[in-house]
């Protein structure tokens, strides 16, 4: 997940996925420069949070902090 240290956005999604038990890797992308761009190529954006899941062998992105869709790829709908 593509995070920044001032995204309010961001905080409530870790929070959500903590609350969850979710794992995840932290890219602070307002730290790291070559993180940043990594992400802009990836997502043709700057927003963030910017999630990436390698799910199934394809790769799924989710831009903001969208539960439902992270509910859906990670199979949370029903808890």
């Amino acid at each position: 997940m593509y995070t920044t240290r001032t995204c309010p956005f961001c905080k409530m999604q870790k929070d959500y996925l903590g609350s969850k038990n979710i794992s995840y890797d932290e890219i602070l992308v307002d730290e790291n420069p070559q993180e940043a761009q990594k992400m802009i190529e990836i997502s043709g954006q700057m927003g963030v949070p910017f999630t990436v899941i390698d799910k199934d062998s394809q790769r799924i992105t989710i831009l903001g902090f969208d539960r439902q869709k992270i509910d859906e790829e990670l199979g949370l709908a029903n808890n």
